[in-house]
């Protein structure tokens, strides 16, 4: 709880992106969306998408840049869904 606090009073927000892929692209695109700039964590799950990515950026403006380009840019996702925490 602490760290979310501290996060947002530095002007930074958190976000879980979920994220489709097709098929056969699940180890490549996984590998590369660890490596993006804002990513601090992301997961093969099962369910209603492939992965789940845990993400950081200073603003709603900034959040919506890096989904857009470092993650739909990705060759293999096919659809996003990102829910922003608020907490």
């Amino acid at each position: 709880m602490t760290l979310h606090v501290f996060l947002f009073l530095v002007g930074f927000m958190k976000a879980f992106v979920e994220i489709k892929v097709s098929a056969g692209s699940l180890d490549l695109v996984l590998e590369t969306i660890r490596k993006a700039e804002g990513v601090r964590e992301a997961y093969p799950v099962t369910g209603h998408c492939d992965i789940i990515a845990v993400v950081e950026a200073a603003d709603i403006k900034a959040l919506g840049s890096m989904v857009t380009k470092c993650i739909h840019a990705v060759k293999g996702v096919e659809s996003t869904e990102t829910l922003i925490c608020v907490e």
